[in-house]
């Protein structure tokens, strides 16, 4: 019997990829926009990686696009279907609800962060 869902693992990947990119890119312009110079300065002195991030902010960008499509992929690929017995079914339809939705705010995360790191910075 089964007793709990197994989640996707690449859905995590991909929410903790994404992240990154709002860290990177979104969270200094955001302190920075809100006169917070002084608080972006703490932070990115109290973790240096921030910087780092920012510096290689294009590949940060690739990389967590290419996790998006095979995410994407992966949750949409054709020929994908849940088993027919009726319990296993319902626990297969909730992980891919969970899948779907985690898929989903990642793209969300990802687009903030895209916005804020290269469209943004045009206009101000």
């Amino acid at each position: 019997m089964v007793n709990k869902i197994k989640y996707n693992k690449l859905g995590w990947l991909v929410l903790f990829t994404t992240t990154s990119t709002l860290l990177c890119c979104a969270l200094p312009i955001l302190l920075v926009s809100l006169g917070m110079g002084a608080a972006m300065a703490a932070v990115a002195s109290n973790a240096p990686w921030l910087v780092w991030l920012t510096m290689h902010k294009l590949w940060i960008f690739i990389v967590s696009g290419l996790v998006l499509a095979l995410a994407l992929w992966s949750v949409f690929r054709p020929g994908r279907s849940c088993p027919i017995d009726k319990e296993l079914g319902k626990y297969c339809s909730a992980a891919n609800k969970v899948n779907k939705m985690m898929l989903f705010i990642s793209i969300f995360l990802w687009f903030v962060g895209f916005f804020t790191a290269y469209v943004l910075p045009v206009f101000v």
